[in-house]
C-alpha cells in the first residue's frame, strides 16, 4: 500500500514513525517518568507481539518503541494500548516527554526525579499538548551533578542542588576531615590543616554535608539548578545555567515563561538554544527571571508563530 507523505506527517504527529524499509512502523509508547509497572511492560510486549515483530526497545529519551508495525496494524495496535491505560505520542513541535534519571531511588540523588517528571509531564506535555511551538522543546532532569541525564544539554534542563554552609574560621584542624574526603570534585579539601571549599570548583551535590565530626558544614540551600537552551545532536551547544538555587514553583514558572518566550520570538524551524544565541543569553535571561511575559501569555498562544526573519 502506498501511503503519501501528508499520511506520514500525520502518523508520526501520533508517535508512529516509518522505518527505512520504507514499510514498516515503530509505535512510540510515552512514559511519564521513565518508569513501568510489570503490567504495562506486560501491555507493551503483548501488544509488540500481536501487531508487531514481538520486539520492543527503549529510546534514548525513556520511551518505549514496538517495533514492526504496519499501517493496516497501527488502529488495532492503538486501540489495544488505549483500553490498557497506554498511548502513543512524543513526536513534534512541542513539549516532548520529560527525562528523568532515576534519582528517586539513586543513592546520589538529591531530589525526586521521577515524581517531578510525572508532574512536569501532566502540566506541560499533557497540558500543553496542543500548543505549537517552532520545534521541539526537551525537558530532562537530574538528581544530582553526576550529570547521568545531561540536563545542560536539554532544552530545559533541572538538577538537584545541595549547597554547603561553611566557614574556615570554624575547622577544628582535626586531621581527619570526611568533608573533604567525602567531596568528588575536590573542592572540598586541606590547606595549612585547615579545610577550605574552592566555591568555583564546588557542584553543590551535598556529599560534605554532615559529614564533619564537629558538624561546621551544614546545608545552606537545597532544590533545583536550572538550565536554559542545551543543545545534543548535530549541534551541541551547552546549556545557560542560572543563577539561582530555585524551588519547585519556581521552576514550574521558569519552565513556563521559557515556553513562552520561545513561542512568541522563536523562528519556526529554529532550536531553543539558537533562539537564546540569536537574542542573546543575557537578554533572554532577563526575560525569563521576569515575570512581564506571564502577562501576554494569552497573546502569545493566540498569535501565529513567527517565521524566519520576522519580528514582534
Amino acid at each position: 500500500m502506498k501511503i503519501t507523505d501528508a499520511e506520514k506527517k500525520a502518523l508520526k504527529g501520533r508517535g508512529y514513525i516509518m522505518t527505512r524499509d520504507g514499510e514498516h512502523f515503530v509505535g512510540r509508547i510515552i512514559t511519564e517518568d521513565g518508569v513501568l509497572t510489570s503490567e504495562e511492560l506486560m501491555v507493551a510486549a503483548e501488544a509488540a507481539k500481536k501487531f508487531g515483530s514481538g520486539a520492543v526497545a527503549m529510546t534514548s529519551r525513556m520511551t518505549v518503541e514496538v517495533q514492526g508495525l504496519t499501517y493496516e496494524t497501527i488502529e488495532p495496535f492503538d486501540q489495544f494500548l488505549k483500553e490498557r491505560g497506554l498511548y502513543t505520542g512524543g513526536t513534534g513541535a512541542r513539549v516532548r516527554p520529560i527525562v528523568a534519571c532515576k534519582g528517586t531511588v539513586c543513592v546520589h540523588g538529591l531530589i525526586d526525579t521521577q515524581a517531578l517528571a510525572r508532574e512536569l509531564h501532566e502540566k506541560f506535555y499533557k497540558g500543553w499538548y496542543d500548543v505549537k511551538l517552532p520545534h521541539k522543546f526537551k525537558i530532562g532532569i537530574g538528581g544530582c551533578p553526576n550529570n547521568c541525564v545531561k540536563p545542560s544539554l536539554n532544552d530545559f534542563g533541572i538538577m538537584g542542588q545541595r549547597m554547603p554552609e561553611y566557614d574556615s574560621k570554624d575547622c577544628h584542624g582535626c586531621g581527619r576531615c570526611l568533608a573533604s574526603e567525602r567531596c568528588p570534585v575536590h573542592a572540598a579539601h586541606m590547606e595549612n590543616g585547615v579545610m577550605e571549599i574552592d566555591r568555583t570548583l564546588c557542584t553543590s551535590c551535598g556529599k560534605c554535608i554532615d559529614n564533619c565530626v564537629f558538624h561546621t558544614v551544614s546545608e545552606k540551600k537545597a532544590g533545583y539548578a536550572v538550565f536554559v537552551g542545551g543543545l545534543w545532536g548535530k549541534r551541541q551547544r551547552m546549556g545557560n545555567r542560572l543563577p539561582e538555587i530555585y524551588t519547585k514553583e519556581e521552576v514550574f514558572q521558569l519552565v513556563e515563561k521559557a515556553i513562552l518566550l520561545y513561542r512568541e520570538q522563536g523562528w519556526t524551524g529554529e532550536r531553543f538554544g539558537a533562539f537564546i544565541d540569536r537574542i542573546g543569553p543575557d537578554n533572554f535571561i532577563a526575560q525569563l527571571t521576569s515575570d512581564e511575559v506571564l502577562a501576554r501569555k494569552q497573546s502569545i498562544l493566540d498569535a501565529p508563530l513567527l517565521q524566519r526573519g520576522e519580528s514582534r
